[in-house]
Order: structure tokens, then C-alpha cells, then sequence
């Protein structure tokens, strides 16, 4: 008799590990195992089976059966329109910048998230402002404010005018030359 309590006990605390990671289907299973397994140790103690175990098990049964029996109903009865921490909100309209450059497609960021995108306006600098403007499954349709003309490397084309004098672009002082962010 010791033993088929054993077993739906551990059933009990199976099904409620894996109700954690399946949902709350399988803590109603653990719910029913845990009114199994009551009725199965009420039985014993009717049977005279009153040894000080038995009653130290089913109050714990008891009490983690009712516990998952509230989980699993809350679950079931709860609209899930969220994500644990966080609040679902429609990228449509939102900006970020692209963090590399979209040639029409490549990764931006949007609310401190990378996403993939797509640039419907053409390529796209990297660091250049962009907004959503559509959402296809993961993917983003961005509009770039600053889309350009990219090389065949994605980097961005620059031309010197022939005019320009060697010596009028060179920084007048040290502390004019600056290596993105700060100065050296």
C-alpha cells in the first residue's frame, strides 16, 4: 500500500515540475494525481494504517495539491495577452537605428531590441535613424530617414572634391582629432 502512495505522490510532483515548463494542463494533472493520492492515504488510515508518516504525507499532499490546483486554475482562466515582464506593444510607428547597413535588409534596433529589417525606402546607412512602418512575422519594414547610396561593401560611398586642398582638411590641433566618441 506504501508503495502505490509512493507512486502517486511522485506523480503529484512530476506533473507539477512539468506543468512549469508545459503549462497549466499539466498541473491540472498533478491536481488529480494529488486528489488520488489523498484518497488513496485517507483509505490507509481507514484501513488503520495510522502511523505518524501517513498523516505528515497527506497534509503535505494537501497542501501542494490545492497549491497547484490554484496555479492551474488561475492559468486556464487567465487570458495570456502578456509575456512574463513584459508589456506587449505594436512596433508600428516606433524608431530605432540600424546597426548595420541595410542593403535593403540588415539588423536595427528598437526598443533596445535587434531586430531583422527590411528598408522599404532603399539602402540605409548603419547608425541612421529609421521607424517601423510594418511588422511581417520577425521581421521589421523600416523606413530609413537618412537612406544613401551604399558601396559594393556596404560602406558608404565618399568622394573628395578635386578642389579640396590636402592641407585645409587636416585638423588645425591635437585635440581636434577625435576617434569616435572622445577625443585623444
Amino acid at each position: 500500500m506504501w508503495v502505490i502512495a509512493g507512486v502517486l505522490l511522485g506523480l503529484v510532483v512530476l506533473a507539477s515540475l512539468i506543468g512549469f515548463h508545459v503549462g497549466p494542463h499539466a498541473h491540472v494533472a498533478a491536481g488529480i494525481f494529488g486528489v488520488l493520492a489523498a484518497a488513496w492515504l485517507v483509505a490507509m488510515a481507514v484501513d488503520g494504517r495510522s502511523a505518524p508518516v501517513l498523516w505528515a504525507l497527506l497534509s503535505a499532499d494537501v497542501v501542494v495539491s490545492a497549491g497547484i490546483a490554484t496555479l492551474a486554475w488561475k492559468g486556464l482562466t487567465t487570458r495570456s495577452d502578456y509575456v512574463a515582464g513584459r508589456q506587449l506593444v505594436s512596433l508600428d510607428g516606433a524608431e530605432g537605428f540600424a546597426v548595420g547597413g541595410l542593403d535593403p535588409d540588415g539588423i536595427v534596433r528598437v526598443n533596445g531590441e535587434n531586430w531583422s529589417a527590411l528598408s522599404v525606402n532603399g539602402p540605409v546607412r548603419a547608425g541612421a535613424p529609421v521607424q517601423v512602418v510594418g511588422v511581417k512575422g520577425v521581421r521589421l519594414e523600416v523606413w530609413g530617414d537618412e537612406s544613401t547610396a551604399l558601396g559594393p561593401d556596404n560602406e558608404l560611398e565618399a568622394t573628395i572634391p578635386p578642389d579640396a586642398d590636402a592641407n585645409d582638411a587636416a585638423p588645425s590641433s591635437h585635440t581636434e582629432v577625435t576617434n569616435e566618441g572622445g577625443g585623444s
